[in-house]
């Protein structure tokens, strides 16, 4: 099981050290939530944030981009050091060339689904694909409650994986705390970021604890063995 802090939850004047205090915590991954103010109603940061921060931790970089135009900023992100780069379904005919793009800087690849858009929206991308993060509450901001109607993707996400014995990850993101982390582990997922849940703790490694005992106990055996 993969815990991944989001650092959108974190104290924008000290993202070092907010990225430090989740690899010291025991994270496995650091989320980087990417926002253009046009895909969705609030801007965050760019590839400059990202490149400050590889060379203080040796995190896995899953850079999430809720943008109207990735094209633009897929080299640059990789370049500053994301170790995976995540698009939207929702971006339509684009998203089979964006995830080529992607796969053609070496880079890994993951495809979000957004809680209206239907999960066969993403069935014909899965043997492409590294990761596939379901949205369980609406892109934008943080803080959001949990949407419970996005538990029936992810066991959707799950059977497809097993019947075809595929290797991608099954990611959740939006209000995930050990209670709704332990639901959507249960339906599948193996990858859990986590932001307020995580960061507004004064125990950030305990909260990891916490969280990782809590989706590890109702982790469900999968034949495909996901790579991280």
């Amino acid at each position: 099981m993969i815990i991944a802090p989001s650092l959108l939850a974190s104290d924008f004047g000290k993202f070092a050290a907010e990225a430090k205090r989740a690899e010291r915590a025991g994270a496995d991954w650091l989320h980087l939530d990417v926002m253009d103010g046009h895909f969705v109603p609030n801007i965050s940061f760019g590839p400059d944030v990202v490149r400050a921060l590889r060379s203080q931790v040796k995190l896995f970089f899953d850079v999430h981009l809720m943008c109207s135009n990735p094209d633009i900023l897929l080299e640059p992100f990789v370049k500053a050091g994301a170790d995976q780069i995540t698009i939207h379904a929702e971006l339509g005919d684009k998203t089979l060339d964006l995830i080529w793009r992607i796969k053609a800087l070496r880079c890994k690849v993951g495809l979000a689904i957004n809680p209206p858009t239907v999960i066969t929206e993403v069935e014909p991308f899965l043997p492409h694909i590294d990761l596939l993060l379901v949205m369980t509450v609406n892109p934008g901001f943080g803080g959001q409650p949990f949407i419970r109607e996005a538990l029936p993707k992810i066991a959707q996400a799950w059977e497809w994986r097993q019947r075809r014995a595929l290797g991608y990850r099954i990611e959740v993101d939006g209000g995930i705390n050990s209670t709704t982390g332990a639901e959507c582990a249960a339906m599948g997922a193996d990858t859990f970021v986590s932001g307020s849940n995580l960061y507004s703790k004064r125990n950030m490694k305990q909260a990891v604890r916490t969280l990782r005992d809590s989706v590890e106990s109702q982790r469900r055996p999968s034949k495909a063995t996901p790579t991280r």
